[in-house]
């Protein structure tokens, strides 16, 4: 399948495959160039370097984070059940096989240069997130969204990373329970059920 898909997105995808299943790092270019059954002319001339297409990639996540929250308002569900959602995918994921953290937090830690590109895109993921959470949570009538917003990505990046290092069967419920719990220390009335 991934033979039709036109030369960039097979890279594309041959490097998603790549870096989700070992790490970014471990991964050469000329491993993605051969996977994705190309040249590496062909590689160069739509990705500069190694950094431009790990750019490409996280930018693709964030993409499809973004494209899956605006389908969840588009559908008119309210803050609550967006939340809800949103704990529920990051629980899911982090308990799927081969699941390996958070690519966000994977790309910081092997990127940990200020000013590299690759933190610019995780930077520009944390901003985003960052801003539905509170918007969220100002729907909700939570005081400080800020604040609470900060809570729950902390909380969410622990889950991230218990997920990989430990038994991620309890991650999603876990996860919602101490969402829940945030939130509601912070509302004025309390949360829907």
């Amino acid at each position: 399948m991934t033979a039709q898909l036109p030369v960039r997105d097979r890279i594309l995808a041959s490097a998603t495959t790549l870096f989700d299943t070992t790490s970014i790092r471990s991964v050469s270019a000329d491993r993605v160039i051969a996977d994705a059954g190309t040249t590496k002319v062909t590689f160069y001339r739509h990705f500069p370097s190694k950094d431009h297409l790990v750019v490409a990639y996280l930018d693709r996540h964030l993409d499809l984070l973004q494209e899956a929250v605006e389908k969840e308002r588009a559908a008119g569900h309210d803050a609550c059940t967006i939340l809800l959602r949103l704990a529920a995918a990051n629980g899911s994921a982090a308990c799927r096989p081969g699941f390996r953290g958070c690519i966000f937090i994977n790309a910081a830690a092997e990127y940990p240069a200020e000013g590299n590109s690759v933190r610019g895109a995780v930077a520009r993921y944390r901003v985003w997130l960052h801003g539905v959470v509170v918007g969220l949570l100002r729907d909700l009538g939570v005081d400080e969204p800020d604040v609470v917003s900060d809570q729950l990505i902390m909380l969410r990046d622990g889950a991230m990373v218990h997920g990989y290092m430990a038994d991620p069967t309890a991650v999603a419920e876990s996860l919602v329970t101490a969402g829940r719990a945030i939130i509601g220390a912070h509302l004025r009335s309390p949360l829907p059920a």
